[in-house]
């Protein structure tokens, strides 16, 4: 491409400018070869001649295409030279607010000098894991690349961070270490990551200062290195330092400050701690106030060092050390201020023996003061005869103080450096390791010293480095490429390098003369320049003898040489350095000590990993020439950095400072060019710029101009073979282009001209569409002028005719208008005189009949007077009398009223009056007497019943009571004398125990009786509250207020949203336990790991479920805990507070039921007992053998102490139970009705107690039966002594108490007394209360006859009456209520008896057809003739196997064909046995044997899909299995009447309910977990990247990060992900979830959850990539969720609330879309995204980015428009989306339509040892 076709009319350029550095210009005329100027048009609309030379003025640069400008990485551009560098920097951070912009593989860094929120935890993770080209540029994104090669290359990284002070080096290094911290954090929560974040503070607060340019500025350099172990976590750190700038300590320049810990420790000298520094304000001291300006805006000194002391804490520096480290920093002020007294002769000095400051010197480092005032003046000198002691004078003096001070100071800063690294080291074998290097860059000042000159030299070095690895860079994509390499030549800085380190180069020329006993500045001056006179990187300045210059790959810097000689060597006398060592402090002693014994850190390995620092060396003044100068350490130490960064691979940052103001967002290039030159960035872009920068793949190349080919290349279906032949059609150079593996590369400016090619491509047709267009347009125009023509000419025509016709009736109006003008003035003067005549002749007339009227009208008046004169008198004698009538008249009614007032006030009193006002009442209240006198009848009848049945069952008893006589007449008479004689003696004994015993249990009934008392007077309080609450409620329920409605709902509202808040804590705290859980499992694991020894192991297995059984508390326990709690926390809370609190109240009722239920059971175990011991009484004695008779004893026995302990407590329950009812009753009823009412509930209640008490006597008399007959079987078959022992030694032995008769009667009398007293306490309570009732109504009714009195006639009657009826209203609430118990009662006691009848039924069956009995099945032998239950058994051995069956080996597929949830079915029937059998032992083993195998096959399978969904719809069953069939009332609203029949009996399992939908959230947790890791490689490609449309979405040119990410797609890369694979996997998530059962309601959750997450993984992305926001990725977008919604309402699950989650993207789609140009566009904006926050409104708007030219940038106003329109709207300031919250799960309730008993369970699952009952 020639010259001309690039240089044409309205091309655009690049000129110099002196103060923009580079300025815009467009071509206005074709540039031809040979012409001598350019014709230019400035952006202002001023013309230029620029004139062209072949040396002097080249042709200017070429402007990239605007669709270039800005991108994200400066390789990308198409003309790569400076002024397009900066020109893409600045538009990036001015107008987008971009400060990171990649250049190839370095990340250019622009200081914003302003905080800004791209930092925080969310950033972190949405850049871990992504490849460094998918992401904008960030510094996270570098440390993600050095993380991911480390990882995956197993080769340590560095991070190389540089620039200018005040450019932000430190922050970018914190933050890398920050990703670092957070990403790899360590394994064992041994916070290394939190320590080593803590040692920034601490170097910072020693190391760093306020300069002119920065008020934070570094100045040393460090190099920090984060091990890691083999599973890349943090395991220690290492931190290297150099070149500590010692001079700051003495001397600031003007507005800048020392170290920040000096100025820390005087903001915080009022502290009690720090008053033995005896500091003061740092104005005070000489080494603090240099700078004149001892504060920092925005800082407080205070708070800072609050920080330091944190950080030292956590890195183990004890509090001692750190008051010794204050104390020797404290004492350096006070050396600076050290007054130094000239004497008269000028050559010798002195200090006043009373400077305070010296004495706090010395007395913060335990030193000697007369010895220190004596050589702070004084000198040692040392010949080889003698020794000198030589006075200084005054600046000598003054030069070795502050050379001690900084000696001091060094020395105590390697000392922390040490300890932080001893503090960071760990034992553990480091695998790898990334290090950070934060250094100096390039600097040059208006005077440069030493210090610049070691800064230069060490960037010359990593310069150098850099160099090497760009070119290395570029040779190996070259070679992978299979590209022909072509030498690249590149600048390389050996010469400079070699001048500053080789041999008699400028170090060591300047140690030579260090070694000259008399060597100056001056003398080593003259030496630079005889030596290197001739090298072309060093001058002499022309002015100057004393002062250099070296030209640096940067710049060319002056250094003068004043101070070289006495900085390289860091001279300090050696007297001073013996006085410190002798302090009385060991930590003083020590700094100093050490580094006379250990050697300089560069002297050891360097495959060591040790502290390597700038050594300090020890200054001796006999030995001086075997010193390391202060130049040769820092070489050597820099050697040392540099092997260690060849042996990494490096990243680095380039940190630019972009104005020197310290100004937010303002953008000097004079400045910013003069770092990128001296940082290498343009070396980058130059060396890029040799070869062929810009690099395309074939599909890209072949998607972005395929415009440019014709219709037979698009045929061809290998699209690189159609790009090579559309490349060899348009360049004709073969030279400009090379064809690679997977890449076509092109040289600098050919992808510019490629897209002149498609621009001019689309103008053309653009023109020709406009030509069309026009033309059509231009058409309709014409059409359009000639109908207007016409319409106007008809118009103008009607116009003409109309106004001629208007003409001809004007003039005939005008004729008519005079002919009627004439008449009228004619007729007015007519009827002018006739007014005039009639006028006289009215005024005549009216005068005459006035006169005549004035007559008239006197005599009117005297008639008038006479007549009212008249009437008066007549009236007034008229009232006189009627008003005498009147006072007759009400005197004599109001001596009537007052007798018949009394004869009303009698009626009102008497009886019969309320009987009138209560006859409607009273007919209710006999209905409801009626009826429950029928129910007492049919109660009686079912007593009758149990009478019957009891006969029944006495008559069988005295059966076996003659049997038992026969038996022991058969006995012989010495054997019965014998035996009844030891007999004898045992009852004897066991009476007295029997009386102790006794006596103990009626002290404790009556402890406990007292107790019971007083919860019962709590509840009669606590009722009382309650009834008032509820009259308070009820009163506000039918009085309603206005507004009303809209309260509700809003407090609805705000419940509704606090129930969700706290059901997410909830949750989280779930998620919580569920991590930690696993995390100290985790440890269990690692420590047995640890731990192991060779030889026997104890299996893991047998330990299983120790730590989580004590999670579930006993069922028994439970019950009595409750009501204990309930009370306690009433005590706590107050009565009136507690009555408020309905929780309590539920909780009391509660107990009631489970008392109701104990009662029932025992009941239950009862009859079953004696069903037992009928049947063994009925067997024939020949057919039982040995073994059974002792098994049976030993079971009657257990069960009969069982049943002893249980009445008990069901007894003391009872009466609580009485008690609080009569209580209540007392409280809430005061009609004889009621009273009535409640003794039928007590008689019944004591009914129970008495069958108790009678089944107990039967059982006691049947277990002496059963005794006696077995002594007489042992009689008879002679039991030998092997028999018995072994009766003795059995298992379960027969209780001494059970082997007689005696104690049982005693037992039985003692149980009847008990009887006899408790019915007739309970008969005196009742009467009590009768009583105490009785004397209430009297005092009620008196009080309310009292006030009666007092009330008027009208007042008392309507008083009375709403008296009545509030009274009646109670009494039928309170009636309905017990009528309502009653109903409940008898339903209870219909049951019971239909269970009695069973029982005689099973009992006649069992004695019909008898077999041999089992030891443990019990009663559930009996029912194997009947239908199935829905019951199944197993034996407590089986257990194990059954959940290993059911759980651990279960497999999803296996009962895929059966009713889902299956497994779960089949553990809640074997519950239901074990509740049906009264065992909570085997109830409490299941449950916590399942929930504990649950989790195990959850963690053995903790990313398999499938198996979770499989296990949460198993356990979200079995959670809504124990609520179906719990018998709650609230939960068996939806069963059948067959499945109430199956509620549990005996075990209310509301804990482990809770334990269920615990696991069940967290069973949750983990499926979202999983299969939001499926879907998180997905999400990016599915929706931002794949063309759902094809033909939309452009390419444009790439970077080098894109054709260089970490990932290599070569090798296997993933490929990318399509819409319709993220779709099909959604389908196989809901698919498997709806196969297993799951509900339907959890089933929306999951969808609704993971939608979120591809709301915010796909939102995150789209805020963090410049790529994707486009016009045409929003149409994309858009698309891909419309597709999402089709499949929610494919799939019903639109109502899930999915749709809503995904507001924020959809608006993000639109936003890219819509035009973004006007005001009223900014309007529209605003309004349309409501779910975006204003950042990412804005971060969407500045990353927006046409695809082609003609496409518009949103401007930089309009985004000024969008922030003002917003900045009111109150939203969260977060720029990304949190991808980690969950929304809280609810399980709603879900019952089952199935029946247990209809449910089949297939021989696969190997059940065979359950039996169906």
């Amino acid at each position: 491409m020639s010259v001309t076709e690039l240089y044409s009319r309205y091309t655009r350029v690049w000129i110099p400018d002196p103060d923009d550095v580079w300025k815009s210009a467009e071509i206005i005329k074709d540039y031809k070869e040979g012409d001598p100027v350019l014709n230019l048009k400035l952006e202002d609309e001023t013309t230029l001649e620029y004139s062209i030379g072949p040396k002097d003025n080249p042709l200017p640069f070429l402007r990239n295409p605007d669709i270039l400008v800005g991108e994200n990485d400066l390789t990308a551009l198409s003309y790569l030279h400076e002024p397009a560098v900066l020109h893409n920097l600045k538009v990036r951070f001015l107008e987008s607010n971009h400060i990171y912009t990649y250049c190839g593989i370095v990340l250019v860094a622009i200081n914003p000098y302003e905080q800004l929120q791209i930092y925080g935890e969310e950033v972190i993770n949405a850049y871990s894991g992504q490849n460094m080209g998918d992401m904008d540029p960030h510094i996270f994104a570098v440390a993600e690349e050095a993380y991911k090669q480390m990882a995956r290359d197993e080769k340590n990284q560095s991070i190389i961070v540089s620039g200018e002070s005040g450019a932000g080096k430190t922050v970018s290094a914190k933050y890398a270490m920050r990703f670092f911290a957070t990403v790899g954090g360590s394994a064992n929560d041994t916070s290394v990551e939190e320590k080593v974040l803590a040692s920034s503070p601490i170097m910072e607060a020693i190391g760093n200062a306020k300069t002119t340019r920065n008020d934070n500025s570094s100045r040393f350099g460090k190099y920090i290195q984060i091990g890691f172990d083999r599973r890349y976590y943090i395991i220690g750190a290492n931190m290297r330092t150099y070149l500590l700038e010692k001079s700051r300590v003495v001397f600031q320049a003007e507005d800048e400050r020392n170290y920040h810990i000096f100025y820390q420790l005087c903001a915080s000298s009022s502290l009690s701690e720090f008053k033995d520094l005896s500091l003061t304000s740092a104005e005070d001291f000489t080494y603090t106030s240099l700078g004149e300006n001892i504060f920092i805006e925005g800082v407080n000194d205070a708070e800072d060092l609050v920080k330091t002391r944190e950080a030292l804490t956590m890195l183990g520096v004890k509090e001692i050390h750190q008051m010794s480290i204050f104390k020797i920093i404290a004492s350096i002020l006070h050396l600076g201020n050290v007054g130094i007294v000239s004497e008269r002769d000028g050559e010798s000095c002195h200090i006043n023996r009373d400077d305070t400051h010296l004495h706090h010197f010395c007395r913060l480092l335990g030193i000697e003061q007369e010895q220190m005032e004596h050589w702070l003046c004084r000198r040692k000198l040392v010949t080889t005869a003698e020794t000198y002691v030589k006075n200084m004078s005054h600046a000598q003096a003054v030069n070795a103080r502050d050379a001690l001070a900084k000696h001091i100071y060094a020395h105590l800063f390697d000392w922390i450096v040490e300890h932080i690294n001893k503090a960071l080291h760990t034992s553990t074998k480091q695998h790898s390791f990334i290090g950070v290097l934060d250094i100096y860059g390039f600097e040059t000042f208006e005077i440069n010293s030493f210090e610049q000159f070691c800064i230069n030299y060490a960037n010359e070095k990593l310069q150098q480095q850099f160099n090497s690895h760009v070119f290395k860079l570029e040779q190996e994509e070259y070679m992978k490429e299979q590209i022909p390499w072509t030498l690249i030549d590149f600048y390389d800085n050996q010469p400079c390098i070699d001048l500053i380190e080789a041999k008699l180069g400028i170090l060591d020329l300047l140690d030579e003369e260090c070694k000259v006993p008399k060597g100056t500045d001056q003398n080593w001056a003259q030496k630079l320049y005889s030596k290197h006179s001739n090298s072309g990187h060093f001058e002499k300045p022309r002015m100057s003898n004393r002062s250099f210059i070296v030209v640096h790959f940067a710049d060319k810097v002056e250094y003068q040489c004043d101070g070289f000689l006495e900085k390289n060597r860091d001279t300090v006398y050696e007297e001073q350095i013996n006085i410190l060592k002798a302090s009385q402090f060991q930590l003083v002693a020590d700094l100093f000590h050490d580094g006379k014994d250990s050697g300089p850190p560069s002297a050891t390995s360097k495959n060591a990993k040790i502290n390597v620092r700038a050594a300090k060396p020890v200054p001796k003044g006999h030995n001086r020439e075997h010193r390391k100068s202060v130049g040769t350490q820092f070489r050597n130490s820099l050697h040392l950095l540099m092997e260690t960064l060849n042996a990494t691979t490096p990243h680095y940052v380039r940190c630019i400072k972009p104005n020197d103001y310290k100004e937010s967002f303002v953008f000097d290039s004079r400045r910013a060019v003069q770092q990128l030159r001296a940082c290498g960035v343009l070396e980058t872009i130059r060396i890029s710029a040799a070869g062929y920068p810009s690099r395309w793949t074939y599909p890209d190349f072949f998607s972005r101009y395929r415009v440019l080919m014709t219709k037979k290349d698009m045929t061809i279906g290998d699209k690189k073979q159609v790009c090579k032949n559309l490349l060899e059609t348009l360049i004709k150079d073969p030279d400009k282009f090379q064809f690679g593996k997977t890449k076509i590369f092109f040289r600098a400016g050919q992808v510019a001209y490629l897209e002149k090619l498609r621009a001019d491509k689309f103008r053309f047709a653009c023109i020709k569409i406009q030509k069309t267009v026009r033309g059509w347009l231009q058409r309709i125009r014409y059409r359009k002028i000639r109908k207007s023509a016409i319409t106007l000419q008809r118009y103008g025509r009607g116009y003409l005719a109309r106004r001629y016709a208007e003409m001809l009736r004007l003039t005939r109006a005008a004729l008519i208008c005079q002919k009627q003008y004439r008449m009228v003035r004619v007729r007015q003067e007519y009827l002018r005189i006739r007014r005039a005549v009639i006028t006289i002749q009215a005024f005549a007339r009216g005068m005459f009949i006035r006169r005549l009227y004035q007559e008239f009208l006197l005599h009117h008046k005297a008639m008038i007077i006479q007549k009212t004169v008249r009437g008066w008198l007549v009236r007034k004698k008229y009232l006189r009398a009627r008003n005498a009538a009147i006072v007759i008249q009400c005197f004599y009614r109001r001596v009537r009223a007052k007798r018949q007032l009394k004869q009303l006030k009698i009626a009102a009193r008497s009886a019969e009056h309320f009987k009138n006002l209560n006859v409607g009442m009273e007919n209710k209240i006999v209905q409801l007497q009626k009826k429950m006198d029928n129910q007492s009848k049919e109660h009686k009848t079912q007593n009758e019943q149990l009478n019957v049945t009891n006969t029944a069952l006495g008559s069988e008893v005295t059966k076996l009571q003659k049997e038992l006589e026969t038996l022991r007449i058969r006995q012989t008479a010495g054997t019965q004398v014998t035996s009844l004689q030891e007999e004898l003696e045992k009852l004897r004994v066991e009476l007295q125990e029997a009386h102790a015993q006794r006596k103990q249990i009626e002290e404790e009934f009556s402890n406990e009786k007292q107790e019971l008392e007083q919860r019962v007077e709590e509840l009669e309080k606590e009722n009382t509250l309650l009834k008032k609450e509820k009259e308070e409620v009820n009163r506000r329920i039918q009085n309603p207020t206005q507004g009303q409605g809209s309260d509700a709902s809003q407090k609805e509202t705000r419940l509704q949203v606090e129930l969700d808040e706290e059901r997410q804590r909830y949750q989280n705290l779930v998620k919580e336990y569920s991590r930690l859980e696993q995390r100290y499992e985790n440890l269990q694991e690692d420590l047995s790991s640890m731990k192991f020894h060779p030889g026997h192991r104890r299996n893991p297995s047998n330990q299983s479920s120790l730590g989580s059984d004590s999670n579930y508390t006993s069922i028994s326990m439970s019950e009595v805990g409750d009501t204990d709690d309930t009370i306690q926390q009433v005590e706590e809370m107050g009565i009136e507070k507690a009555a408020m609190d309905l929780s309590v109240f539920m909780k009391l009722q509660k107990r009631v039921r489970e008392l109701e239920q104990e009662r029932k059971r025992l009941q239950t175990n009862l009859e079953k007992v004696e069903e037992l011991s009928k049947r063994k009484g009925n067997e024939p004695k020949s057919s039982t053998s040995e073994e059974d008779i002792n098994a049976d004893l030993a079971y009657n026995s257990l069960k009969r102490q069982e049943l002893e302990t249980e009445n008990k407590k069901l007894k003391n329950d009872l009466n609580e139970l009485r008690k609080a009812v009569a209580d209540r009753a007392s409280e809430n009823n005061s009609s004889n009705e009621l009273q009535e009412g409640y003794s039928l509930l007590l008689n019944q209640l004591k009914a129970a107690n008495e069958e108790l008490d009678v089944r107990k006597e039967e059982v006691l008399m049947l277990k002496t039966q059963i005794v006696n007959s077995t002594r007489q079987s042992e009689s008879i078959n002679h039991i030998d002594s092997s028999d018995v022992s072994e009766w003795t030694n059995n298992k379960k032995p027969v209780d001494a108490v059970d082997t007689v008769d005696a104690p049982d009667l005693k037992k039985l009398l003692e149980a009847q007394l008990q009887t006899k007293s408790r019915q007739h306490k309970d008969e005196l309570e009742a009467l009590h209360t009768q009583i105490e009732l009785q004397k209430d109504n009297l005092e009620k009714k008196q009080e309310m006859l009292d006030h009666f009195s007092t009330l008027s006639p009208e007042a008392l009657v309507e008083f009375s009456v709403q008296q009545e009826i509030t009274r009646l209203t109670n009494e039928n609430l309170d009636l309905k209520e017990l009528v309502e118990k009653l109903e409940k009662n008898e339903k209870k006691l219909k049951k019971q008896l239909r269970i009695y009848m069973k029982k005689v039924q099973e009992l006649e069956v069992s004695q019909a057809t008898r077999s041999r009995p089992e030891l443990t099945r019990q009663v559930t032998v009996q029912r194997k003739d009947k239908d199935f239950e829905g019951m199944l058994e197993y034996y407590k051995e089986d257990e194990a196997l059954l959940v290993k069956s059911l759980i651990t080996d279960m497999k999803p597929n296996v009962v895929s064909a059966t009713v889902p949830c299956l497994p779960a079915y089949i553990l809640f029937m074997c519950i239901r046995h074990a509740d049906y059998i009264n065992d909570d032992q085997k109830v409490h083993s299941l449950l916590t044997t399942t929930i504990n195998a649950i989790k195990k096959v959850l963690k053995r399978n903790s990313d398999d899909f499938e198996m979770t969904s499989f296990w949460l719809a198993n356990t979200s069953r079995l959670l809504h299995c124990l609520k179906q069939y719990s018998g709650d009332e609230a939960f068996m609203t939806q069963n059948i009447a067959k499945q109430n029949e199956h509620c549990l009996k005996n075990f209310d399992l509301a804990e482990y309910r809770q334990v269920l939908s615990d696991l069940s959230i967290q069973i949750y947790q983990q499926l979202v977990r999983i299969a939001e890791g499926i879907m998180q490689p997905m999400i990016v490609s599915a929706m931002l990247e794949s063309e759902s449309i094809p033909s939309l979405a452009g390419v444009k040119p790439m970077g080098y990060r894109n054709r260089s990410s970490s990932l290599d797609c070569e090798s296997g890369g993933p490929a990318g992900y399509t819409l319709q694979a993220l779709v099909k996997q959604l389908g196989q998530f809901y698919t498997i979830m709806a196969d297993h059962g799951l509900d339907p309601e959890i089933s929306q959750q999951v969808v609704r959850q993971l939608f979120y997450s591809i709301n915010a993984v796909t939102l995150n992305n789209l805020l963090l990539r410049k790529d994707v926001c486009s016009w045409s990725t929003g149409m994309q977008l858009r698309y891909n969720i419309s597709q999402l919604e089709e499949w929610l309402r494919g799939k019903n699950l639109h109502q899930s609330g999915a749709v809503a989650t995904m507001e924020p993207v959809i608006q993000a789609a639109q936003l890219l879309q819509v035009k973004k140009k006007t005001s009223q566009d900014a309007e529209a904006i605003c309004s349309l995204c409501t779910a975006l926050s204003l950042q990412q409104i804005v971060k969407i708007l500045n990353l927006y980015t046409p695809l082609n030219e003609f496409e518009e940038r949103v401007t930089v106003s309009f985004i000024r428009d969008i922030q003002n329109r917003l900045q009111d709207r109150i939203e969260n300031n977060q720029l990304l989306v949190d991808t980690k919250y969950t929304f809280p799960v609810l399980f709603p309730y879900t019952p089952s339509v199935l029946s247990l008993e209809n449910i089949h369970i297939p021989a696969s699952l190997s059940l065979d040892f359950l039996t169906r009952v």
